[in-house]
């Protein structure tokens, strides 16, 4: 930072200034969010690039005006306040800003979570050579995310080390543009590599009530042990917008006891999504109030402010899920059965909000105007693989479904996906593999309701073989897209 009386000598002699500092004030200006990045990664010696990717997989870098996620946290870097962690007043005391200016003023705010980042890797002893790689960082970022267990710490972390190689292009609210240019970064996980990986097929393996969704329980404070539907009849789906992250809305089923117990039977992930159940059917969530005894409550990752978060495979993955739990329940797939929180008696939210598309999503629920209803699988092999890839081959697997192999050119990835075409909905064995040539073969095999995968391995300049099963069918490539 310069000092007090060179900054009004810059404006008394603005004339006189280099033409490269002028255009960089004048960038900063005209690039607020971007400057404040850029400003605060020089300040607390936090790569550039790693601090927006965590801003953005914290909101998309929207601060929402000052008020706070559904956990407590604030502006665009999340800076959280709850009974159970308090980064807000960590960064107040780093950085010296008030509360108030670092909830409401994007600038303070990434500042005090840059501040927040920084503290962490000290705390973990990170070096200031160290602190040049962004690989280093892993356990700061993990830690930053005050997650319930670490394996939800590894799953927060990874969301930001996965953004980063995939490159973000973001749109503020004010219309203002904010990049990352794709970088493929090997992340030095530490204690955090022998922590669960909730995306990997390990995570499946549990008896969910809909095939396919990761099993992560909540706390046995946030939810009531029930015997439903024997119990009391379930004749209702509750959409739900988290008002925070992915990883956060699961951290936050798993914390407890605390004053205002909370959970839902599922979360699903904005980019590709993803689905974790949380509390069994037959319990009861406490989701929507007076509908809790009736319902099945399924959280959406997003903002009900910001269009950005609700995207198609998210539509497309709930929507199956919904129309699994209607099925199963002789639920009516109309406007009655499937509503939004807000119009559960009694409520004061306003989830899904305005920016809920429930044209589009009905249509896939009930098959009706195509786009992957009734008898389609939902899910495509872009959607499981994730942002970035696009296929480049595929195999037939008779008609029981189509394996495919896509790549993903900003960090030199292959990832294999096995899409199935019948029995959707019902478990069947499925499964996906990918080699890379001169590495161990990565299977993903079992029981799954729509697809097996991702399986993805770093295959720049390398030979790969791959292919998968569904049904009785299966198919085996030789050894083929070389470099």
């Amino acid at each position: 930072m310069q000092p007090r009386f060179r900054r009004s000598a810059l404006v008394l002699a603005g004339a006189l200034l280099p033409l490269p500092l002028l255009m960089g004030q004048a960038t900063a200006a005209a690039d607020p969010i971007a400057g404040a990045f850029a400003k605060a990664a020089t300040t607390y010696d936090v790569p550039r690039d790693l601090l927006v990717s965590l801003a953005y997989a914290e909101t998309h870098l929207d601060g929402h005006d000052g008020a706070p996620s559904a956990s407590g946290g604030y502006g665009v870097m999340h800076l959280v306040s709850n009974p159970k962690a308090d980064a807000l007043a960590r960064a107040a005391t780093l950085t010296g800003q008030s509360v108030a200016k670092l909830k409401s003023d994007d600038a303070a705010n990434i500042a005090g979570g840059a501040a927040v980042l920084r503290a962490h890797a000290d705390d973990l002893g990170v070096s200031a050579a160290a602190r040049k790689d962004p690989a280093q960082w892993y356990q700061a970022v993990a830690t930053y995310g005050n997650a319930s267990s670490p394996d939800v710490a590894r799953l927060y972390a990874d969301t930001v080390y996965d953004l980063m190689a995939e490159g973000v292009q973001a749109t503020t609210p004010d219309g203002e543009t904010v990049t990352v240019q794709p970088r493929a970064v090997e992340p030095q996980r530490g204690p955090y590599a022998k922590a669960k990986d909730l995306d990997g097929p390990a995570a499946l393996a549990a008896n969910t009530d809909y095939p396919g969704a990761r099993w992560v329980p909540a706390h046995s404070s946030n939810y009531a042990v029930s015997h439903r539907p024997t119990s009391d009849t379930i004749d209702r789906i509750v959409i739900h917008v988290t008002q925070g992250s992915y990883a956060g809305a699961i951290s936050w089923f798993q914390n407890g006891p605390r004053a205002n117990p909370s959970s839902a039977h599922y979360v699903i992930r904005s980019s590709d999504g993803a689905i974790t159940q949380m509390v069994r059917e037959k319990d009861r969530a406490f989701h929507a109030g007076s509908f809790n005894r009736r319902s099945v409550g399924i959280e959406h990752e997003g903002f009900v402010d910001n269009a950005t978060w609700f995207t198609d495979a998210m539509y497309r993955a709930s929507a199956a899920l919904t129309r699994n739990i209607a099925d199963r329940y002789g639920i009516p797939k109309d406007r009655t059965h499937i509503v939004g929180h807000h119009a559960v008696p009694g409520t004061d939210h306003t989830d899904p909000g305005p920016h809920w598309n429930w044209t589009t999503y009905m249509q896939y629920v009930t098959g009706s105007g195509g786009g992957g209803g009734g008898g389609a699988n939902p899910h495509t092999p872009e959607s499981v693989c994730g942002s970035g890839y696009k296929v480049i081959d595929s195999a037939a697997l008779g008609t029981a479904g189509t394996v495919f192999l896509l790549y993903n050119t900003a960090n030199g990835n292959n990832c294999v996906a096995t899409i199935k075409k019948t029995s959707l909905g019902t478990a069947t064995a499925t499964s996906a593999y990918l080699e890379v040539e001169g590495k161990p073969r990565v299977t993903d095999s079992g029981s799954f309701a729509y697809y097996a995968g991702p399986v993805r391995a770093a295959a720049a300049d390398k030979c790969v073989k791959w292919g998968g099963k569904a049904g009785t069918a299966t198919y085996t490539s030789p050894f083929e897209h070389c470099g």
